[in-house]
């Protein structure tokens, strides 16, 4: 993939190379997940803390998924058109300044639903320009056959650092006060910022010619119909859209479920996130050998993620009729092997599958038309939770995800090539 500034692509056909610039990326990005496990296990408690309306405490979540409806589209564009890993830190930089400022505030007393909304929603905004920036420059840092290691290491190790480290650390960093945990996160943007810009490059950080007459419309637009001629991404995305809807209901009640339906404090929201974490880990290990086992005519990915979605149906159908803590720390956990081999195959394929030169845009629309529905799904879930209990916005994204798993069967006839079986 040819990007201004563009890093040799380093890796074997089992993985990536762990030195030089993967390895510096695979640490920047393990770091601001753990910054980000901190401030996204915190938000939801400092809402609670602040209202008990289920309705406004999902409007935090909402208008944290917002900007990929405005934005988004625009982020892939300029990220196809700027030095990539440029973007990637000036953006973490700017996110730590702003993660910190809040921390000062929330430590002064100044914390409000309002502010806690303008926070998630600026943080999300600039993450529209940084995920399309990072999924274009992944390809420029390791070769063509490797990109489903790095995927998985990348997901795998953010998975460990924001679940298995990341939410047990809040309820620690809590107690010295509720601004700790928005300190800690501000720390690791700034770190972040500092791995991703000390990349080496070996070419000018200049940005790439356009062709005459591009505009940023026609750029997006070019991206749109990419992603739409493509038979098997456009399944894809319709399946993550539907998930994402669920999800958006799940995520921004979860607190809700563990603190009302369960009557557990922090801790027991800890436990919750923790589990998904751990179950993520076990898929970031044992997803290459579900594609590979479920290998046939090219299929491998395409039904690796059917198989995922469709148990996760069933996880999200105990989250929802299962009065039990145990059992939501049990569903939490299948849930999230499944969700890590969906992820990890969506992203791959989508790599594999469009143009070099379009990644960012692709990238951008596959995004910004799969996430659209989340912040309807959140304030479907405070909704329905608000109407009927903690319980009922996990049975809502079982039915979701019934969808998206449906959407997915015409797709899982179509032949798309696989490079390589990672090990």
């Amino acid at each position: 993939m040819a990007t201004a500034g563009s890093v040799q692509a380093a890796g074997t056909r089992a993985g990536p190379a762990w030195r030089g610039a993967f390895g510096r990326l695979w640490s920047a990005a393990v770091l601001s997940s753990f910054g980000d496990a901190l401030r996204t296990a915190a938000l939801p408690l400092l809402a609670a803390s602040l209202t008990d309306d289920p309705l406004l405490i999902a409007s935090v979540t909402a208008c944290g998924y917002l900007p990929w409806i405005v934005f988004g589209l625009l982020g892939g564009a300029v990220a196809d058109r700027v030095d990539q890993r440029r973007a990637m830190w000036t953006v973490d930089a700017v996110r730590g300044l702003l993660v910190g400022g809040f921390a000062v505030a929330v430590a002064l007393g100044h914390a409000s639903i309002a502010l806690l909304i303008a926070l998630a929603f600026a943080l999300t905004t600039l993450q529209t320009l940084f995920d399309n920036a990072a999924t274009a420059l992944l390809p420029a840092l390791v070769a063509r056959e490797a990109l489903g290691g790095a995927n998985a290491r990348l997901m795998t190790g953010q998975r460990v650092a924001g679940g298995l480290v990341g939410g047990p650390a809040v309820p620690l960093l809590l107690a010295a006060g509720a601004f700790a945990p928005f300190a800690a996160d501000a720390v690791t943007f700034l770190v972040a910022a500092a791995l991703v810009a000390s990349l080496r490059t070996t070419a000018p950080d200049e940005p790439k010619p356009r062709p005459a007459g591009s505009t940023l419309r026609r750029e997006i637009a070019d991206g749109l119909r990419a992603l739409g001629r493509d038979g098997a991404l456009r399944a894809l995305c319709a399946a993550t859209a539907l998930c994402n809807i669920g999800m958006g209901a799940l995520i921004a009640t979860l607190v809700v479920l563990v603190t009302d339906g369960l009557h557990t404090g922090p801790g027991g929201y800890a436990a919750a996130t923790t589990a998904y974490a751990v179950g993520s880990l076990a898929g970031g290990v044992v997803g290459g050998r579900i594609v590979a086992g479920l290998s046939r005519h090219g299929q491998g990915r395409i039904r690796a993620v059917f198989l995922a979605g469709t148990v996760q149906i069933a996880a999200l159908l105990v989250m929802g009729s299962v009065r039990s803590m145990v059992a939501l720390v049990a569903a939490l956990a299948v849930f999230g092997v499944m969700g890590m081999v969906w992820n990890v195959n969506t992203t791959t394929l989508m790599q594999q599958l469009s143009p070099a030169d379009m990644l960012g845009r692709v990238s951008a629309a596959f995004r910004t038309l799969a996430v659209a529905g989340a912040p309807l799904g959140a304030l479907l879930g405070g909704a329905v939770a608000t109407a009927w209990g903690p319980g009922t916005p996990a049975l809502l994204t079982a039915a979701f995800f019934a969808l998206s798993v449906t959407v997915l069967i015409p797709a899982r006839r179509q032949h798309v090539e696989v490079v390589a079986q990672e090990q």
